[in-house]
């Protein structure tokens, strides 16, 4: 039996590059200041997805909420193997703590398809409270199985999972449709496949397409930019390549509960915190001085 998939990801900033500049006055993060990513359990998430269609078959939609850059994971996922891929971008999703984005994501679902399985990553690195996806369940009005590290079972109408519970494991039945969050146990990623990559790295979503045009023709009038997006359009959707993208308006949301007015999350205060190491050691730069070092963590066992 078949299964349609739903799979919600996101580009985050790479939080082990994290400066002096990473957070805003108003407590949000300066995405701008770090390298973005794709958040890692949500590749675990779209891993355990793929091995569910491979085994049953169906189709996989991935779904992101970010600015126009977020569009280089949908087709990261396109490269793994996803069949259709979702932007919502919209400058009133901004800020947007977990309980707006979970409402938003909720809208966005359902104007998908007839789900039977909704799958995320336990949690985002940029932000580690690991809501969104209990929110979103919520929402939906699906059970869910959270902190999943193994899919046992997958039969017709009902689907068995074992979740990591801390100091031990907990085998649950469901029936479909659920929702999924997914630990970053629950299997090993695969990379991108050479020919998904060699048809999917000219998919662009509009967004990315207005933006190019723009640039390559900084000269145009808005009357011919208007023309070459649309040609761009055209050529994309007969191939395949044209990014879905939707805004707030598109799935239908209520502005209330979007963005920073949706948000009830307050920052209350930022704090920087300074870690001091109690042992160091100087290590001169010479060869000499390399060669003492991989000594003594060789001695140490911390190398091998």
């Amino acid at each position: 039996m078949p299964y349609n998939c739903v799979v919600l990801i996101k580009q985050v900033p790479d939080t082990k590059r994290v400066t002096g500049q990473a957070m805003n006055d108003d407590g949000t993060v300066n995405r701008g200041a770090l390298p973005a990513i794709f958040n890692p359990e949500d590749l675990n998430a779209l891993e355990l997805t793929l091995q569910i269609k491979e085994r049953f078959g169906g189709r996989i939609t991935v779904i992101t909420m970010g600015p126009p850059a977020a569009a280089a994971v949908l087709r990261d996922s396109l490269y793994r193997g996803a069949d259709d891929a979702v932007l919502i971008t919209d400058a009133r999703c901004a800020a947007s703590d977990t309980l707006a984005t979970s409402y938003i994501l909720r809208c966005a679902v359902q104007k998908t398809c007839d789900f039977d399985i909704v799958l995320c990553g336990r949690q985002a690195i940029d932000g580690d409270t690991a809501q969104v996806g209990p929110q979103l369940a919520e929402k939906l009005g699906v059970p869910q199985i959270t902190y999943v590290e193994q899919l046992v079972e997958l039969d017709g109408g009902s689907i068995t999972a074992r979740r990591n519970i801390g100091m031990g494991w907990q085998q649950v039945r469901a029936k479909l449709p659920v929702l999924l969050t997914v630990t970053g146990d629950a299997n090993e990623p695969r990379v991108a496949a050479a020919k998904k990559m060699m048809k999917y790295k000219k998919a662009l979503a509009p967004v990315e397409v207005e933006q190019q045009a723009r640039d390559e023709n900084p000269d145009a009038d808005e009357a011919t930019v208007k023309e070459l997006v649309e040609h761009k359009y055209n050529v994309l959707e007969q191939k395949g390549l044209l990014i879905k993208q939707w805004d707030l308006d598109f799935v239908q949301a209520d502005l209330k509960w979007c963005g920073r007015g949706g948000s009830p999350t307050k920052v209350h205060r930022i704090q920087s915190v300074v870690l001091a190491a109690k042992e160091s050691k100087n290590i001169k730069p010479t060869g000499e001085g390399i060669a003492e070092m991989i000594s003594e963590l060789i001695i140490d066992k911390t190398i091998a």
